[in-house]
């Protein structure tokens, strides 16, 4: 779901049929189990618990090895994201370069840790490792717009503009 800085997101409620159907539709690729996490992704903004029976079943898996791949990849997400994403680049170019002010200015305009979403639904504030940003850092990704040369205030002029 590519979304781009300013842009509000309304995902599709999650639809265990159309999961299903997207599920079937990819089953049958070499290597499905990526792509049919992703295709869930791409169509619901997320991953819910749900799809891990129905994809062990189609690709022949213990449900714990569907569930292992689901959880190890940071980027699939198994609870809704909020309308707006934001995610904060945690490397060490990033960091060296002033990123953990500007993460500490996030949480505090956000009033959530990383990995958390607003208690209302409007913000997702997540980690990211390395957005090839290194000499521009820090780095961030906004509904999927890259920005960069981040500030403590400019990150929360940023949070701000997203939300209103």
């Amino acid at each position: 779901m590519e979304r781009h800085q300013g842009d509000e997101m309304t995902l599709p409620v999650w639809d265990n049929t159309t999961a299903q159907e997207i599920i079937e539709s990819l089953a049958s690729e070499p290597g499905a189990l990526l792509p049919i996490l992703h295709a869930l992704q791409e169509r619901f903004g997320w991953i819910c618990d749900d799809a891990v029976p129905a994809i062990a079943e189609a690709l022949n898996w213990s449900r714990a090895e569907v569930h292992g791949v689901l959880t190890f990849y940071h980027d699939f997400r198994r609870s809704p994201p909020g309308r707006h994403v934001l995610k904060l680049c945690q490397a060490e170019a990033c960091q060296a370069r002033g990123g953990r002010e500007v993460t500490q200015r996030a949480q505090q305009r956000l009033g959530i840790e990383l990995g958390e979403t607003t208690a209302d639904g409007t913000m997702t504030f997540d980690p990211i490792y390395c957005l090839g940003l290194c000499a521009s850092g820090p780095a961030a990704l906004i509904d999927g717009a890259p920005v960069a040369r981040l500030t403590a205030e400019r990150i929360e002029s940023l949070i701000t503009k997203a939300l209103t």
